[in-house]
């Protein structure tokens, strides 16, 4: 398993995981044993897979996937949050994946145009977003074409931003800061959240809106998160290392889509930024940070 130590949504994403085991029958300790390694993929990591050789692997991100397939390559894997695993060449395909690795994506295409909807409420005044992702993480090139088709719809001009460390991250905000009504977009991927503290900051400093799939960043000071809950993934994950440890084979098992989305508002964020949450998304959130 892969967290950053300290996280707070990392601690609840193995806390799912351990209950979706419980469910099933496997109790830490006493029917199994459950190995947690935090942080970023190292070598440290993948010597201690061959070395540990586990029934089974469950790994949340799609960095160093194919590093832990070769490190332990008789051991079967459960991915959680990947995008576009078949394009990736991780599966065959969705419902025959092949191979000895199946899992769950975190893809929806319908985000890109969710997240604009909720900003166009929430932000009225905001003109100019900077879509700030990835372009090595195709599943952000799928959502910006739902968000870029929303844009038309919402009058807003979209910023096609691709990053590929902080120097970019902060330059792109930067350039979204440097005239009235901006905002900041992010879709799900590593890189971006492995940022998230840096980007919150700038954000407030700038005054910008910031939208996200990941709940985190709504924890930590953005403006409001809409996307899959990442801690649901973990809970089916759970089953289908169940599965797997009873008997059956990855290749059989489907690539699943997400089923549960959760929206997180920071009211304390929106009232920085002069904003006044309307009752309509207040209503519909989740959680809702004061």
């Amino acid at each position: 398993m892969r967290y950053v130590e300290g996280d707070k949504q990392g601690l609840l994403r193995a806390a799912s995981f351990q209950d979706g085991l419980e469910k099933a029958g496997w109790v830490a300790g006493r029917n199994i044993a459950v190995d947690y390694l935090w942080g970023m993929l190292d070598s440290g990591i993948t010597e201690r897979l061959r070395q540990r050789v586990p029934e089974v692997i469950a790994v949340n991100s799609s960095i160093g996937l194919r590093e832990i397939e070769l490190a332990a390559p008789e051991v079967p894997i459960v991915f959680i949050g990947v995008s576009e695993p078949v394009e990736r060449g991780f599966v065959a395909s969705l419902a025959h994946p092949g191979g000895n690795m199946t899992g769950f994506s975190h893809l929806e295409p319908t985000l890109g145009a969710k997240w604009l909807d909720l900003l166009k409420q929430v932000a009225p005044q905001v003109t100019r977003i900077a879509y700030i992702y990835n372009p090595n993480n195709p599943g952000t090139k799928v959502t910006f074409q739902s968000a870029r088709a929303a844009a038309e719809e919402f009058s807003f001009n979209l910023l096609d931003t691709p990053v590929r460390d902080i120097a970019e991250i902060e330059a792109g905000i930067a350039g979204i800061a440097r005239e009235p009504g901006g905002a900041l977009l992010l879709p799900p991927d590593p890189l971006t959240t492995g940022h998230r503290k840096r980007i919150v900051e700038l954000a407030a400093r700038n005054r910008l809106p910031l939208v996200s799939a990941l709940r985190s960043f709504a924890d930590e000071g953005g403006l409001l998160a809409y996307g899959v809950s990442i801690p649901e993934l973990f809970r089916q994950a759970a089953g289908y290392v169940d599965r797997i440890l009873r008997g059956e084979k990855p290749a059989n098992l489907p690539v699943q889509g997400p089923t549960r989305f959760e929206l997180v508002i920071n009211v304390k964020t929106a009232k920085a930024l002069g904003l006044t949450v309307p009752p309509a998304p207040l209503a519909a959130a989740d959680e809702v940070v004061e």
